[in-house]
Order: C-alpha cells, then sequence, then structure tokens
C-alpha cells in the first residue's frame, strides 16, 4: 500500500491527507465513497495514536482489570475462584494482538477503495504541495485539489520530568508495559488520567491521583464527578487535589515526587497525564497561509476551512475542539462533504458524546447543570442512583447516577432536554437514547414516551426521563 519512491513529477489526487489517524483515514473513507481519488500521507500506521497507542490499546487494558474484578468478587456469587493473579505481557500480547487485527483491516478497507498510503512525513507547500521528507517515499511530491491536514496530538509533558519509560511515562510508554508498579502516582486527574488511575487500582496498585485543580474530572457534571470520586476513595484510590507538582527525586527503581500543597509521595512509576498538543511542527511550509493558535493547534472554521484556500483541518489539531477520535469522524464527514459541495451539518461540540472508561464508567453529552446556567438557562433537573436498578443489583454493581438537565417552561415543567450525564455500569454503552435526545432537540415528555427493556441497566435513564417529565414511577 505504498506509493511509488520517485521524486520526479508530482502525483495529482482530488485530495491529499496528511495524517492517517482517525480524522484523516475517515476522511480518506468517506472521499473514496463518493468517487474521489485520495492520498495519505503517514509517518508511521494507518490508525494513528487512537488505535495503536491510544483508545484501543487502553480499553483492552481497563477490559483486562474488568475481568480480574469480576474473579475477585466471584465468591459473591457463590464461585470459587482463588485469588486472581495478573501476567500483564499476556495482557500486553493480547493488546498487541487486537491492535494488529484493526489495523489489517483498515489497511484492506484503504486498499479496496483505492487509497493511496504514502509513508513518510508530509509538510503543506505552495499551491496545495505536498511533500514527503522521510520514509520510504522520502522525495515524493503530491498535489491535491484541496489537503486536509490531520497530524494528530502527541502527549504533553512537564519541566523536570524527563520521560524515561521507567519512573516516568506518559500514555505512549504505559501502553507498552509487560509489568505493573506496586505503587504509581498519575499527575492528571482528567479522563485519561483517571481511566489509567482505575485500571492500574483493580491490577493490584497503590494508586495516587494528583489534580491541581480543586476536583477530578472537572468537565464532566459536578455531582458525576463525584459519584467517580467517592468511588475511587473506596477503592483506596487516593486523590490529593489543589496541588502543585514542583519536581522529583529518583532513586534506582522509585522516585519521590514532590507537591507545594500536599507531602510527598514516594513511588515506582509516575504517570504524566496532563493533556496533548498538536503535532503541527513543520507540518506548514513558510509563507504558507494556515494560521495557528497560540498553543499551537490550528484555526477552522466551522465547515473545517482553514485561513488556506482549498485547505482544510480535523482531529487533535485543530483548534478549540474536543480531542476526541469520534469527533474527528464527523469532522472529517464535514470536510469532505463541503469539498464536493454538498449540504453539510456542522459538528455542535456542545452535542458531542463523552465516554470515560473508569470504574464506574461515565458518559454525557450536552451541557452541565452549572454550563446551562452560566448560559441563562432557567432548568430542571432530575437524578436517580443505579442503586435502585434491578440489572445494576445483579450484577453487583451499583455505584453510580443518571443525571438529565432541562429547560424549565414558564409554568414550571420540563421543556427540551439540554444534558444528559452518567456515572455507573457500562453508561457509556447507555448514551446513545440521550444523544440523541439531546441532539434531536426533544422534550422531557417527548423522550419520556420511549420504552426501556425490563430489566435493563438503561431502565434509569428512562425512569429519570419520566420523573422528569412530571410523573415517575420509581422515581419521586
Amino acid at each position: 500500500m505504498k506509493g511509488c519512491n520517485v521524486a520526479s513529477a508530482p502525483q495529482q489526487f482530488d485530495v491529499v491527507i496528511i495524517g492517517g489517524g482517525p480524522g484523516g483515514y475517515a476522511a480518506a473513507l468517506y472521499g473514496a465513497a463518493a468517487g474521489l481519488s485520495i492520498a495519505i500521507v503517514e509517518r508511521d500506521k494507518v490508525g494513528g495514536t487512537c488505535l495503536h497507542r491510544g483508545c484501543i490499546p487502553a480499553k483492552e487494558f481497563l477490559e483486562t482489570a474488568h475481568v480480574r474484578r469480576t474473579f475477585e468478587h466471584a465468591a459473591q456469587f457463590g464461585i470459587s475462584a482463588g485469588t486472581p493473579t495478573v501476567d500483564f505481557s499476556v495482557s500486553q500480547s493480547r493488546k498487541n494482538d487486537v491492535v494488529d487485527t484493526l489495523h489489517k483491516g483498515l489497511t484492506g478497507l484503504l486498499k479496496g477503495r483505492k487509497i493511496e498510503v504514502f509513508d513518510g512525513t508530509g509538510q503543506l507547500g505552495a499551491d496545495n504541495t505536498v511533500t514527503i521528507s522521510d520514509g520510504d517515499n522520502h522525495g515524493t511530491t503530491l498535489v491535491g485539489r484541496s489537503v486536509i491536514l490531520a497530524s494528530g496530538s502527541v502527549p504533553r509533558t512537564l519541566p523536570g520530568f524527563d520521560v524515561d519509560g521507567s519512573l516516568v511515562l506518559t500514555s505512549d510508554e504505559f501502553l507498552s508495559l509487560t509489568s505493573l508498579p506496586e505503587r504509581a502516582v498519575v499527575i492528571g486527574g482528567g479522563a485519561i488520567g483517571c481511566e489509567f488511575a482505575s485500571m492500574l487500582a483493580d491490577m493490584g496498585s497503590q494508586v495516587t491521583i494528583v489534580e491541581g485543580l480543586p476536583s477530578i474530572l472537572t468537565g464532566c457534571d459536578s455531582e458525576v464527578a463525584s459519584v467517580v470520586q467517592r468511588a475511587f476513595k473506596k477503592r483506596g484510590i487516593n486523590i490529593v487535589t489543589s496541588a502543585v507538582v514542583t519536581g522529583h527525586t529518583p532513586k534506582k527503581k522509585r522516585t519521590t515526587l514532590h507537591l507545594d500543597g500536599a507531602d510527598d509521595i514516594e513511588t515506582d512509576m509516575i504517570v504524566v497525564s496532563v493533556g496533548r498538543r498538536p503535532r503541527t511542527e513543520g507540518l506548514v511550509a513558510d509563507g504558507v497561509n494556515v494560521t495557528l493558535d497560540e498553543r499551537g493547534f490550528i484555526v477552522a472554521d466551522e465547515f473545517m476551512r482553514t485561513s488556506a484556500e482549498n485547505v482544510y483541518a480535523v482531529g487533535d489539531v485543530v483548534a478549540g475542539t474536543p480531542q476526541l477520535a469520534h469527533v474527528g469522524f464527523a469532522e472529517a464527514v464535514v470536510a469532505i462533504k463541503t469539498i464536493l459541495g454538498e449540504e453539510v451539518t456542522p459538528v455542535n461540540y456542545d452535542r458531542v458524546p463523552w465516554a470515560i472508561y473508569s470504574n464506574p464508567e461515565v458518559a454525557f453529552c450536552g451541557l452541565t447543570e452549572a454550563a446551562a446556567k452560566e448560559r441563562g438557562y432557567d432548568v430542571v433537573v432530575k437524578k436517580d442512583p443505579f442503586a435502585g436498578n434491578g440489572r445494576a443489583r445483579i450484577i453487583g454493581d451499583t455505584d453510580g447516577v443518571v443525571k438529565i438537565i432541562a429547560e424549565r417552561r414558564p409554568d414550571g415543567s420540563a421543556g427540551q432536554l439540554l444534558g444528559v450525564h452518567m456515572a455507573g455500569p457500562w453508561v457509556t454503552e447507555q448514551l446513545g437514547a440521550g444523544y440523541f435526545a439531546v441532539n434531536w432537540e426533544a422534550t422531557a415528555s417527548e423522550a419520556a414516551q420511549l420504552i426501556q427493556p425490563h430489566p435493563s441497566l438503561s431502565e434509569t435513564f428512562g425512569e429519570t426521563l419520566l420523573a422528569l417529565a412530571g410523573r415517575g414511577i420509581h422515581v419521586g
């Protein structure tokens, strides 16, 4: 699937895409389905961070943790399984098999749609030329009627924390581990940090989360974040908030983390999870009119158009958008439709689905209660804990809540749904109905007419809707 390594006449395509991650390959597949000739320039492997060093590997390890947790509590179901032990190298091998299988499937899809994949680092030059500076196709020049920039992101690091893959790791190195530490500190209490902390704790490590803000999961609704924080503390995860990391002192196979606002912490491993930065260094040649913001992200409009004519940007490189793979997918569709001149519905970033795969899981879309009030909405709120859900009782997993926010009508009743927020068992698989309701601007009474199966975890969402509409069955 490599293009020809020839530094001669430029090769012409309808669309040239720099980056083969979720945004890039989605744009390629969607555009090829419309009959466009497509080229992808990828410096590593198609699939990007999400497939090889992010979403897929992380969730495989979280599933390993789930299996161990199931064995640990098997006695509650009358099953004697003994004390579970973990050979993490086996989980690492299984993760690699999952990733390799998905990678082969993706490369097959690209080949089947006659998308040419060029190996190397691409740079956008004048007149929509893309020059490949290294790799198997070093020296090749491509020209696109349109160009899509989808070069992705890399983990941010902290001054004084040199990543060595042993004592100090980012998500990249963490997902290549073959053994787990006895003690670990996760710097950063966002979605990725909480997933790592949850997985490590479920696998038997002693875990501390260090967060500079007053709470973990600050982008979530505060009540949902509180559910996760209580569950973490119950499982022995230490959470240190409002603390500033100042450095660390390594000693052979351990290190001591220094904090301003809290005591030092001795640990075997530090996982730095403080966000991601765009991979835009060298992406655009001097003199090309693509605007970057002060943090290095590409500025694009609602149709994913940059300030350069016929140049688009999608995925993690775009300024002011969530760094989520499925957002990259959606932006790819917007970009291709714009290129084709078709009718386009831009991404509404307020209403995209979010999923955090910690234990308990978190899923939400739409406005939080605080954000809705900040925007001037008078709101009606209903919530229902999973403790009263029959299926949650059956599976023995009752930590969690469903919270729904709606606009208050003049008569005091609940009108249009503004946000659906969940924490609890398998909520990442339950958000679909709430996502549709919020995005289709359904009212509480309209959405409450939908029937949920019994017994199911999704009943809690249905019960909360009924109560929000004014007449709950099990919820007041």
